[in-house]
């Protein structure tokens, strides 16, 4: 039989997952392994792509989703109903870990070869275990000139953090939790049903301690037995210079506090660039346009060209410059942020015609153009006469 992943697994979320936590993990799996993004090993990829949608599939119903968290699986004929594969022998009876006797062992046997559906050490072992805490994420919009230099900002989050009063425990100070009675600080209940094959065992999470193998009798009062609080703290966001836009700036243990001792979650900042009225972006080159007057375009000048970072750089363009010419000044583009590459600004020249002229302005123009034997355009006839 082969054995499945676990649901949470495949799509690499915490079973204290909110839809939309697992709509976003299933919507970026999908994209990674939809086959028409894998030609080259299509095979492999529709198989990961059908489980990911099994996944999603199964857990985004809140009904199958209670049914997996309890058994390990959505077929309810997989644990002795009526028509079940193990048949309608006889029903559940309950007892802790302690008093399992001689069939200790045997839930662990089924779960090597039903994929953990049957629960066991393992699973009770993940279940009380340090968790890392849940990433947070936010956009943040910054400028071309910001992103261009880098900046730093100061945002307000919202997170849960450790409750100061309790430092985490959840109990009242001067109080200690308890070992839970009905599990016996297992966090799991054991189960034994009464097969053809025999008598089985399966595993669920105690419903007294939910799983935590401990029981608070006095709460704390600031936190309500939590171990945490909410709060919205500033934090401090480095952006470096050469940021791109979409990218994602990560600060490691800025997100959710962990679970069971566990390390904090990540906070991510996804960079979103404005858009300038001047200068526009193409990987790490800058691109704008530079008007000149027609003397300058002809006669050829000295411009100051305007920097990104507020500076100004000297180009001299040549005589007889037509306006769509481009012109490229090295090394004054972005920084790439994974490299020591930095990308070149290209302004292009725009000839600009005058629309009012004097009367000697006029007159010089026309002396200008009888010198060089200038002559009104011919209009061409039409393609059919």
């Amino acid at each position: 039989m082969a054995t499945k992943r676990d649901y949470y697994e495949v799509l690499g979320v915490n079973k204290s997952a909110t839809d939309d936590e697992l709509k976003k993990a299933y919507r970026k799996l999908a994209k990674k392994y939809h086959p028409d993004a894998n030609p080259d090993n299509k095979q492999e990829a529709e198989a990961k792509f059908k489980e990911v949608n099994e996944a999603y599939e199964n857990l985004s119903d809140p009904q199958k989703r209670r049914m997996y968290d309890q058994f390990g699986t959505v077929d309810p004929q997989g644990f002795g109903g009526a028509g079940g594969p193990f048949g309608g022998q006889g029903g559940y009876y309950s007892y802790s870990s302690s008093d399992f006797g001689d069939f200790g062992d045997l839930g662990d046997i089924f779960s090597s070869f039903f994929g953990g559906g049957f629960g066991g050490r393992a699973s009770a072992r993940r279940q009380t275990g340090p968790r890392k805490g849940v990433d947070l994420e936010l956009r943040m919009e910054i400028t071309f000139e910001e992103a261009f230099l880098g900046v730093e900002k100061e945002v307000i989050i919202t997170r849960d953090e450790t409750c100061d009063t309790c430092h985490g425990s959840g109990a009242k100070p001067g109080t200690s939790k308890m070992k839970c009675t009905t599990c016996q600080g297992t966090g799991q209940v054991t189960q034994v049903q009464n097969t053809i094959l025999g008598q089985m065992q399966t595993r669920r999470t105690c419903t007294t301690c939910h799983g935590t193998g401990e029981i608070i009798q006095e709460p704390c009062e600031n936190c309500r037995g939590k171990g945490t609080v909410r709060k919205q703290p500033k934090v401090k966001i480095q952006i470096p210079a050469g940021i791109d836009d979409n990218q994602t700036v990560i600060l490691r243990g800025e997100g959710e506090v962990g679970e069971n001792g566990g390390p904090k979650g990540d906070l991510r900042i996804v960079i979103r660039m404005k858009r300038h009225n001047i200068y526009t972006r193409k990987g790490n080159n800058v691109f704008c346009e530079v008007p000149v007057t027609i003397t300058q375009a002809t006669l050829g000048a000295e411009l100051e060209i305007p920097m990104v970072d507020g500076s100004k750089e000297t180009y001299k363009i040549p005589e007889g410059t037509q306006t769509g010419s481009k012109f490229t000044l090295r090394n004054k583009g972005f920084k790439s942020v994974n490299s020591n590459n930095v990308g070149d600004l290209i302004f292009t020249v725009v000839v600009q015609t005058p629309k009012k002229l004097t009367k000697e302005q006029r007159e010089l123009l026309t002396q200008l153009a009888k010198t060089m034997n200038e002559q009104p355009p011919v209009k061409k006839r039409g393609l059919f006469g």
